[in-house]
């Protein structure tokens, strides 16, 4: 399966792809994802990412490798494999991106190569596309707020017992403003598949239902007035 997602950035496509390429950094803004290893070259990472369908639980386990890194066009390339941690279930992807700037920073574009087996396979392929598109958006909110975080200004401690220029005239440097530590994007232990499914479903089946009743309305109106007319 083929799958077409974009997002935006809120920064120069430089700045983007040093955020991009810190896996370990921006993993918590996957749901449900978690980075295990990482290999000494960055280039292959070891993870896992729990994935929720209702009363069904699934752990994947896999590897990520960088086949490409393109920094010149802010282009990379990635090969991943997982399998079910308790079943029998696989997932293949082959992963391109690409950074172009934009009005509002960077627009990063994903085309992927989707193959899945097992049990998440069978709500269908149509509903693949709407399910990670959505996954993209959650992934893209919750990195915009990490970098967000990361570009908010420091505000320097008030000086006690007196102002800056005091201090100077004293020979006593004035305290250099300390950034505190971004936290982390709040981890989301598994992703909830069920709410990008079962929502994407409804809205096709219940205007579907709905025209079906008004159908079965209208002819049972219909006969009730031929019945009328015979009699």
């Amino acid at each position: 399966m083929e799958l077409d997602n974009s997002f935006i950035v809120p920064v120069p496509p430089e700045q983007a792809w040093d955020v991009l390429l810190d896996v370990e950094r921006i993993a918590p803004c996957m749901p449900g994802a978690s980075v295990l290893s990482i290999s000494d070259d960055g280039n292959e990472i070891e993870g896992q990412v729990k994935v929720k369908l209702g009363p069904l639980s699934l752990t994947y386990k896999g590897t990520a490798k960088f086949t490409d890194k393109d920094q010149g066009n802010h282009a990379i390339a990635i090969e991943a494999t997982g399998k079910e941690t308790r079943g029998a279930g696989t997932a293949s992807a082959h992963v391109q991106a690409s950074l172009k700037p934009d009005a509002a920073g960077t627009l990063v574009s994903i085309h992927t190569s989707l193959n899945v087996t097992g049990r998440p396979a069978q709500f269908g392929r149509s509903l693949l596309p709407e399910v990670s598109g959505k996954l993209i958006a959650q992934f893209a909110s919750n990195l915009q707020a990490l970098i967000e975080s990361d570009s908010a200004p420091a505000e320097a401690p008030a000086a006690e017992g007196g102002d800056a220029s005091s201090e100077a005239e004293a020979g006593t440097a004035a305290p250099v403003a300390v950034k505190p530590a971004t936290p982390a994007p709040k981890q989301e232990e598994s992703l909830n598949a069920f709410k990008f499914v079962v929502v994407p479903v409804l809205k096709r089946v219940i205007p579907v239902a709905a025209i079906g009743a008004a159908i079965a309305i209208i002819i049972r109106k219909l006969t009730g007035r031929g019945k009328a007319k015979k009699s």
